[in-house]
């Protein structure tokens, strides 16, 4: 495949980097050190700006997809648009796909939104993407991670188990999980686990559940400790694009006292006009006795989400430093992500992979829906759908010889959500979540062409 990706920041180089190994991949990248970095890869790297004709329409010839990713919506958009027009232009050329990435809300309504009209095939917000991650996790309070599958019909939760669990010492089958539930990995240290009945649970485990979401509400019980209900205390640290979509996805929950702290006051008073229920404080969430005057020891969530990683470790370890309950922190620089999770952030999240994963699943394979990386990237759990011609449709499950490192996890059959077993038989139209090391994810895709 050849894939065009114009802008070289954060976002577009690990989506070069993802691609660049099977595909044939250039950048467009009018930022000098941006374009140098991007040369590591040992890709074609044009310094230029990625929405003029005159540079599209030298190297569009043949493109299977063209990816706009700069920090400009407006460019983003008019690249595609470029795109479009010359390939539709040059008889014999094919048809193109364009992505651009935008943040403003006046282009875009959810995480993943069509605009064909307009000469872009899928607009991705990473920030409105990144928060309803958040708002999805918030929504298990002893979850540290949280994604939907199949249109909201399977839900992937991820648990950490602290030296405190009463989990700790006993055995996998001693978890008291719905049938609809299963437990698809463990991460222990820098092994991943495909786990049985037998296994040992061990504090610092960090457990991967798949399961229905109605079912996966009482896993609270399970993992975490049985308290009594209460109105979920939650302090969000900076109210840009990322702060505010968060804000407005939870301002309405009954269950949600929330609480927002922007250094801006003019961006206070703006916010203060949309939401309803929020108290929003100026200052800055550095500021040690704001933190203490608004009591963050008695909050159950803090989420630093400012535009600096820096500030966010910052806010993050001081609100770990005294007592909140959990922390989640936004990093934007992948480097930085372990560094959250190693001096003791809950959840580090960034708005990087939510795009990345978007722009993978165009381009791993025939039937993939919907795509998460975990683990560093050295695990996914993904959506595929299963088509007549597939090699996996027909047999029973048990006479599949499918790769080590792979399990799945749910197949949802129009309004049925199931675990199979080893006499399961996967149909055409089904719709099969998988758990897969990245090691085996070739092997995978084989049995879904």
């Amino acid at each position: 495949m050849k894939v065009i990706i114009i802008g070289a920041g954060e976002v577009g180089y690990h989506i070069a980097k993802a691609l660049s190994p099977e595909n044939d991949v250039i950048i467009i990248e009018k930022v000098e050190e941006a374009a140098r970095r991007a040369e590591e890869l040992d890709i074609l790297v044009i310094e230029g700006n990625g929405a003029n004709a005159e540079i599209l329409s030298q190297i569009l010839q043949g493109t299977d997809l063209l990816v706009a990713m700069t920090g400009v919506d407006e460019v983003n958009i008019v690249a595609c648009m470029t795109a479009k027009l010359i390939t539709r232009s040059k008889q014999g050329w094919k048809e193109i796909k364009t992505i651009a990435r935008v943040s403003n809300p006046d282009y875009v309504d959810s995480p993943v939104t069509s605009r064909a009209q307009v000469g872009v095939d899928l607009m991705i917000c990473p920030e409105l993407a990144l928060a309803s991650e958040v708002a999805e996790i918030l929504s298990s309070p002893s979850a540290i991670d949280a994604e939907m599958f199949a249109e909201g019909k399977v839900k992937m939760t991820e648990f950490a188990i602290s030296s405190e669990s009463k989990l700790v010492g006993k055995e996998m089958h001693d978890l008291e999980l719905d049938d609809c539930c299963i437990v698809s990995a463990v991460f222990r240290d820098q092994e991943i686990i495909i786990p049985h009945g037998n296994d040992i649970i061990k504090a610092n485990d960090r457990m991967v559940v798949v399961g229905k979401p109605e079912a996966m509400e009482n896993l609270s019980n399970v993992f975490g400790s049985r308290k009594v209900p209460h109105r979920n205390k939650v302090l969000i640290i900076g109210c840009g694009a990322v702060g505010f979509y968060l804000a407005k996805l939870i301002d309405n929950d009954e269950n949600v006292d929330l609480k927002l702290i922007e250094y801006s006051r003019s961006r206070c008073i703006e916010v203060a006009e949309t939401l309803e229920n929020a108290l929003i404080l100026n200052g800055d969430g550095t500021d040690l006795n704001l933190l203490r005057e608004e009591n963050i020891e008695n909050m159950d969530v803090v989420i630093a989400v400012t535009d600096s990683d820096e500030k966010n470790l910052l806010c993050s370890l001081l609100g770990k430093q005294l007592g909140a309950k959990k922390v989640i922190a936004r990093a934007d620089r992948s480097d930085y992500l372990p560094l959250f999770e190693m001096v003791g952030i809950d959840m580090a999240v960034s708005p990087r992979e939510a795009t990345v994963n978007e722009v993978l699943k165009l381009t791993m394979g025939k039937g993939i829906q919907t795509l998460t990386t975990i683990e560093g990237e050295r695990a996914e759990i993904i959506e595929y759908t299963a088509y007549e011609s597939s090699k996996i449709v027909g047999k029973p499950l048990n006479k599949v010889k499918f790769p080590r490192g792979a399990l799945i996890n749910m197949v949802v059959r129009g309004k049925d959500t199931i675990v199979p077993r080893g006499d399961f038989v996967i149909k055409n139209h089904d719709r099969v979540v998988i758990f897969s090391m990245a090691s085996a994810i070739s092997e995978i895709e084989k049995f879904f062409r």
